[in-house]
């Protein structure tokens, strides 16, 4: 036995979530319908690309979310990126309001795979579901994106979370030291 493994211990939950908060990611909605046309979604920063051919993301979702049955059973969702300014639809999201989606804006594009968050979104992706696996109290679910849609013009960054708050990515400088190029990690893959 290695001198790591003997050091194992059980972590619990609280001591994972303070893991995860110290590794700041970007906030997305996830949206589907269910067979009835009735719009679906969850906040979701547990979003990472995959694959680039062909071009695959995947989402864990809560086992038992009423988003993940609806879009299991419907075969696609859309991935609605959020801007800085949208903290109030990711709260909104993840608060579980059955009401969410009459109290933001959204729409249905032609051929949408699940709501276009209106004025939240500064990028959305339609996927079809790829796959679907069980992973602890998740499911993770593969999209095959088959569509993206990049709002331009208003100059909006991203939303991040991260150390239990939200913040805006950083609109001048960098985040990598002055005078320092830092590689594309995706691009060592």
């Amino acid at each position: 036995m290695s001198a790591t493994a003997s050091r194992e211990t059980t972590v619990g939950e609280g001591d994972f979530r303070t893991l995860m908060s110290l590794f700041p990611t970007g906030v997305a909605v996830i949206g589907t319908l269910d067979d009835t046309r009735r719009p679906w979604g969850m906040t979701c920063s547990s979003l990472c690309s995959v694959s680039l051919n062909p071009p695959m993301l995947l989402v864990c979702v809560r086992t038992g979310s009423p988003t993940l049955a609806a879009l299991e059973r419907t075969g696609a969702f859309s991935v609605n990126l959020l801007h800085d300014s949208a903290r109030d639809v990711a709260e909104l999201f993840a608060s579980g309001d059955p009401d969410r989606f009459r109290r933001t804006a959204w729409h249905l594009p032609d051929a949408a795979a699940g709501p276009h968050l209106l004025d939240a979104a500064h990028a959305v992706g339609d996927c079809r579901v790829d796959g679907v696996r069980q992973a602890g109290d998740h499911t993770i679910v593969f999209g095959r994106v088959f569509r993206v849609s990049v709002r331009t013009g208003h100059g909006r960054p991203p939303l991040l979370y991260g150390l239990r708050r939200y913040a805006a990515w950083p609109t001048s400088g960098s985040v990598a030291e002055p005078g320092r190029s830092r590689p594309d990690p995706a691009a060592e893959e």
